[in-house]
């Protein structure tokens, strides 16, 4: 579908009532800021008609108010096979950072094309994977291949997968040959190699069966797995193999707070991490926790209450940090100064 198809939306009685040039206009920025009592679908739409619109105030507080609406309203809307493509395709575009909104997003028949192109310019690993695992969509749109290559979040292996060659695997004859004729009467020595390609094409192997085998076989390889297995299925899009590798018993510290500081580890890997007071001993895990979007604020608070000033300084400067956390850290600082 193309951008085209999802110029056109329509749009129940109730929405026409409210975005029609003969509504009050404190109706229409009652409705842009989310306080009617309308259905996840019309409220969208709205938000839609709004975002898309001439009116600055009213496209401004459109979007905001799209940007902030929970994923327990949105997920039942951009599920629903029978809403507009352009309405998908809106949702996208503000909250593409949503990994779990996106994810529905992606399961749904009806998301056009055009969504499908965005994810796989500007997502990550996860979120690519599950584009690359959706065969009929690949074949049919060939641009999505070209994409994941050149998104410089895609892993390797995956853009591999996908036809790419690598610039510094190509053939160096005109270098060794070079090389040689320098060093044409000094013995050679066969060194053999650092292992890195071996290793680079182990791991493809596995990558590549990664999406070939069922939920439940990922799940028991998830918690047996070796490092490269639970890096790799770390990122999978279903949250029940991805938390299987944090009860691999293999795992180690180091490992899970690479997970705590990914800003996009799902909410349930979070969760899990949470409950393990052992991981929580450490200060790194503890930061890492406390400045990731997906841990709830009252346990981000109590986090920060353990952090050194150089860390509470970082908080306080910091533009992509929740303002509470932002807020706190200046009254720490603040308390700091004053004991001193």
């Amino acid at each position: 579908m193309g951008s085209e198809e999802t110029s056109r939306i329509r749009v129940s009685p109730q929405v026409a009532r409210i975005v029609g040039p003969e509504a009050a206009r404190d109706l229409k920025l009652s409705a842009a800021r989310g306080a009617l009592p309308l259905s996840g679908v019309d409220l969208v739409t709205v938000l839609l008609v709004f975002g898309r619109g001439a009116d600055v105030e009213l496209r401004a507080l459109a979007r905001k108010t799209l940007r902030e609406l929970p994923v327990s309203l949105l997920s039942p809307v951009v599920t629903d096979s029978s809403v507009s493509p352009a309405l998908l395709l809106y949702v996208a575009r503000e909250r593409l950072a949503d990994q779990s909104l996106v994810e529905r997003l992606l399961q749904n028949p009806a998301t056009p094309d055009d969504v499908y192109l965005l994810c796989a310019r500007q997502c990550d690993g996860p979120i690519l994977s599950m584009i690359a695992s959706n065969s009929a969509r690949m074949q049919r749109l060939p641009a999505l291949a070209t994409a994941i290559i050149a998104n410089p979040h895609a892993d390797r292996a995956l853009k591999y997968r996908l036809g790419w060659l690598d610039p510094d695997d190509s053939p160096k004859a005109d270098e060794a040959e070079s090389s040689a004729e320098v060093a044409a009467e000094e013995p050679v020595i066969d060194v053999g190699d650092d292992g890195d390609e071996e290793d680079e094409e182990r791991r493809l192997s596995k990558y590549q069966k990664s999406l070939e085998i069922g939920v439940s076989e990922k799940i028991k390889i998830a918690m047996t797995g070796d490092k490269e297995w639970r890096s790799i299925l770390l990122r999978d899009a279903n949250k029940l193999v991805s938390s299987g590798v944090l009860k691999n018993p293999r795992i180690t510290i180091g490992e899970v707070v690479s997970v705590a500081k990914n800003k996009t580890a799902n909410d349930e890997l979070i969760r899990i991490i949470l409950l393990n007071k052992e991981w929580l001993k450490t200060y790194e895990m503890r930061r890492a926790l406390a400045l990731h979007p997906r841990t709830p604020l009252n346990k981000a608070l109590r986090f920060m209450s353990m952090f050194g000033e150089k860390d509470l300084k970082a908080v306080a400067s910091s533009k992509d940090i929740s303002a509470v956390l932002v807020n706190n850290a200046r009254r720490m600082l603040l308390a700091k100064a004053n004991k001193k």
